[in-house]
């Protein structure tokens, strides 16, 4: 049986379900079985392999207790069960469903389990969940909204005992296409999801609830996935890093591009010169800095190769725009109206562009940037900047990540990559939005955006069209982060601490 961490094409719920149907008129169809029948064998292979998986994860364990709904998802609850018994292994079902609900497999499925021996308890609150390892299958890819109870109420109870957790498909309470989550949803330690892999797992609650995925074909044919479109897709490092220019040996600094950037307000001159120091370290041949003349000792000090220019107004920018290839308009950018004069200059300029942080909010009040033609830009917002582009609150960013970051993209004509765990990419003219799967929690500090910015100019100046310096540009700063994060932890992890890791990354052949 195929058996892989995790499958680069990603589908909404729609899609899987069509998948699942096709799939299922295959399966052995060449015996002559009954739809039925081959829903059922399909069924059999999901049990199996979740089984396979929580042995190979957890040995032997002392107790399984496997929670099941009433659909198809719990049917593959009732195999786990069925299997675990022939082992001889203690295991009990809590059902929250009567039998009498079921879907028409899952009672075939629980018939099995009945016919194994397997203990039935329905779902009760004074349920003891001390020992042994809990298996979710209680709702899939089936939830959406508010659950009813009792479901809530269990998966608090399974939340709360602190007990290893198998989620079966998906974990319940996650919802499948945009990996926002109900108020209850089960925090699994592994994943086990089946055909296709849901795109919400992978954005937003996902990567925090599902923790390991695994991703099982259940020995589907590859023309079946050739009749579904998928919806998104995992990034590879491996693949992007393969669209770096090469360096002739008689190459010169002015091949690889000049790299401005536009920040630095007063009190936030930091930002400025991590972007600036991050583009220096990603490869572009040049970097400058516009800056507050306050910041231009600071800057030169701690990175000497950056031409830094102390400014205090849009006219004074005016002459410095001349020479660069590429502007990273935003770290530190600030909201006065030196701001406002700096961005409207640059604007002005039609040069390919990473508008990030303040950039960002000044375009979002639509006084100083009208009608932005954003088609040489790569715009980087984190929730709040994308609610305020949006005009909507954090929270409808966060309840649909993928509707948001296409939202900005048509909106602004612009590659938008919305920043967050799972970070997203949507470009004009690409069907597929491209999703990050590297990164952890260590990044949840100040600067990040700065030096993500600062490598994705880089990329800019290096030729590398905004679709895909976005891509890569990403990519190499969440690898490194986690690089960083496995050598030296990650609480305390700084900004800057990611840039020698960058290097190490962009000169290497990675993994």
């Amino acid at each position: 049986m195929s058996h892989i961490v995790i499958q680069d094409a990603l589908f909404k719920t729609e899609s899987v379900r069509k998948l699942d149907q096709l799939a299922t008129e295959q399966c052995n169809a060449a015996a002559g079985e009954s739809l039925n029948q081959q829903a059922i064998t399909l069924m059999k292979r999901a049990g199996r392999a979740a089984f396979n998986e929580l042995l190979e994860a957890f040995g032997k364990p002392s107790l399984i207790t496997v929670f099941c709904g009433s659909g198809n998802n719990a049917g593959d609850g009732y195999i786990v069960a069925t299997l675990a018994a022939e082992k001889s292994l203690a295991v009990r079902v809590v059902e929250l469903s009567a039998s009498a609900k079921l879907s028409a497999d899952a009672a075939v499925a629980r018939d099995y389990a009945v016919n194994a021996g397997v203990i039935f308890a329905p779902f009760d609150e004074a349920i003891d969940l001390s020992e042994g390892v809990v298996v979710d299958a209680l709702l899939g890819i089936g939830a959406t909204g508010t659950l009813r109870e009792p479901y809530g109420a269990a998966i608090e109870m399974i939340n709360q005992a602190a007990l290893p957790v198998l989620a079966i498909d998906l974990p319940s309470g996650l919802y499948a296409d945009s990996g926002a989550a109900a108020e209850a949803a089960i925090s699994a330690d592994i994943t086990v999801t089946f055909i296709a892999a849901k795109q919400g797992m992978f954005t937003g609650r996902g990567p925090a609830l599902c923790g390991e995925v695994i991703y099982h074909s259940l020995d589907v044919d590859e023309e079946i996935f050739q009749q579904v479109a998928p919806s998104a897709q995992l990034m590879d490092l491996n693949e992007l890093i393969e669209n770096l220019p090469t360096r002739d040996v008689d190459a010169y600094k002015n091949q690889f591009g000049h790299s401005m950037v536009i920040g630095g307000d007063h009190g936030f001159g930091g930002a400025a010169m991590m972007a600036a120091e991050a583009a220096l370290r990603s490869g572009s041949g040049l970097v400058s800095m516009a800056t507050r003349p306050a910041h231009v000792a600071a800057a030169l000090a701690r990175q000497p190769e950056v031409m830094v220019s102390g400014i205090v107004s849009g006219q004074e920018l005016e002459p410095l725009l001349d020479k660069p290839s590429v502007l990273i308009v935003g770290p530190g950018l600030g909201r006065s109206p030196w701001s406002e004069q700096l961005l409207q200059r640059a604007v002005a300029t039609g040069l390919p562009m990473v508008v990030d942080a303040d950039a960002l909010n000044i375009i979002a009040e639509g006084r100083v940037v009208r009608q932005p033609d954003g088609s040489r830009w790569v715009m980087t917002p984190h929730p709040a900047e994308a609610a305020r582009l949006l005009s909507i609150s954090i929270e409808q960013v966060q309840a649909d990540r993928f509707a948001a970051v296409r939202q900005l993209q048509e909106k602004y004509h612009a590659v938008v990559l919305l920043k967050g765990a799972g970070t997203l990419i949507a470009a004009p003219d690409e069907e597929l939005i491209m999703v990050c799967p590297y990164g952890n929690p260590g990044m949840a500090t100040g600067g990040m955006g700065d030096i993500l910015s600062g490598i994705i100019g880089a990329l800019l100046a290096q030729g590398l069209e905004p679709r895909l310096a976005a891509q890569l540009g990403c990519c190499l700063h969440s690898a490194a982060a986690d690089m960083a994060v496995e050598e030296q932890g990650m609480r305390g992890l700084t900004a800057t601490d990611v840039l020698c890791y960058l290097r190490k990354l962009l000169n290497s052949d990675v993994v």
